[in-house]
């Protein structure tokens, strides 16, 4: 982004105005008739505007500026009256270097210079003060409009520039978030790496590892005693296939195999379909997109769980499930017309861990539940798009 701020032409162009309104009457009236007086004035007065005229310097020095060029607008003036137009610049020259009312009175003695100095043809004092007054007036007036021309212009320019620094602030705080969304992400990775390795091990420990250890007890009691070993195989062959069959689940759970060949929409349509018991059905909204295998494993998974609830404990006879694709979020709401239960009373430990996988991806599990009226259960997490060369 082009941080200057652009000017208007006939703001650039404002500059030249003064040297104008100088150098057209000179050449007219020395076309008119050649007098090296007025060329030598007039160059001087080019001069005398090309060093001193500078808004920015001190006052005094702007006073003395003025004063210097009304002496040489009365000599040019009173050679020839084609120089009035010289007054006019040096009306605007007024406003732009005295600050207030002095410019005020800088327009005054503008005035008072073009009206005396130029030749008089038999005029009466009252029609040079006429002529005065009325020079003052439209002097003012055009100075008034000049004036809140250029402060507008300075307000416009200084909104542009606020605007240009709001919107580099912008971006910076987009790269920013940019940059927190991808460690967001990884810390997500991270966490998720954490708890699957957590839940395996409680995996492992409450079944797997409980199996094992009952068929080495089955093992050791059949040493024991010989006569009992065709109950004890019999109880091992049931303990290794129960192990076996807890041991491919939890394989199973470290990646959703309905991901692997379908998106998220087609996965819960699926899931949903699949259901047996109640009635349910499965709403899209929104524009989908490909999301990170983080995300759509943590909305397929909270679904998963929220189905298998609803069959265990809901009996519930309607189950609506709506999948919408918002700006920046995805959302998963699950609604079923089943038993219901008081919120911090009943759930157990699949509620529990569908907040977990929910909030380590920085998103917000809300449920809803009345006794006899059903249960709604809202996920929400970042829409968190899938990168060039992603994988799960």
């Amino acid at each position: 982004m082009n941080d200057a701020v652009r000017v208007p032409a006939w703001e650039r162009a404002l500059p030249a105005f003064p040297y104008l309104f100088l150098l057209l009457p000179a050449t007219f009236a020395l076309i008119s008739e050649w007098r090296p007086a007025v060329l030598l004035v007039s160059l001087l007065a080019l001069v005398w505007m090309a060093m001193l005229y500078r808004p920015e310097r001190q006052l005094l020095i702007r006073v003395g500026y003025l004063v210097g060029m009304l002496v040489m607008l009365a000599f040019l003036v009173h050679a020839d009256s084609v120089f009035s137009v010289t007054g006019v610049g040096i009306f605007l020259q007024a406003f732009a270097l005295l600050p207030g009312r002095l410019a005020y009175a800088g327009v005054a003695a503008t005035a008072a210079v073009l009206v005396l100095a130029r030749p008089r043809a038999g005029e009466s004092a009252g029609d040079l003060i006429v002529s005065f007054l009325v020079a003052v007036l439209i002097a003012s007036a055009t100075g008034v409009l000049f004036t809140a021309i250029v402060n507008e212009s300075e307000q416009r320019r200084k909104l542009i520039a606020e605007l240009q620094r709001t919107s580099t602030e912008l971006a910076a705080l987009a790269e920013q978030n940019a940059e927190l969304q991808a460690r967001l992400l990884t810390s997500a990775r991270e966490a998720g790496v954490l708890g699957e390795r957590q839940r395996m091990a409680r995996e492992i420990h409450d079944t797997i590892a409980q199996g094992l250890t009952g068929i080495v007890t089955q093992a050791e009691a059949a040493e024991d005693d010989p006569g009992s070993a065709g109950a004890r195989l019999t109880a091992i062959g049931g303990l290794a296939r129960e192990s076996l069959a807890e041991a491919r689940r939890s394989i199973h759970a470290l990646r959703p195999g309905p991901l692997h060949d379908a998106d998220l929409a087609s996965a819960l349509e699926k899931l949903v379909r699949e259901r047996s018991g109640a009635a349910a059905e499965l709403t899209v909204t929104g524009d989908p997109l490909a999301l990170h295998p983080e995300v759509e494993a943590t909305l397929l998974r909270v679904a998963q769980e929220a189905l298998t609830n609803i069959t265990k404990h809901a009996e519930a006879t309607q189950v609506v499930v709506t999948l919408s694709y918002l700006d920046d979020v995805v959302a998963l709401d699950i609604h079923d017309s089943g038993a219901g239960f008081v919120p911090g009373t009943g759930g157990g430990f699949g509620l529990i861990a569908m907040r977990q996988r929910v909030t380590r991806l920085a998103g917000t599990l809300a449920v809803e539940s009345t006794p006899g009226r059903g249960t709604a259960i809202s996920a929400t997490v970042p829409a968190i798009p899938l990168a060039d060369g992603t994988g799960e």
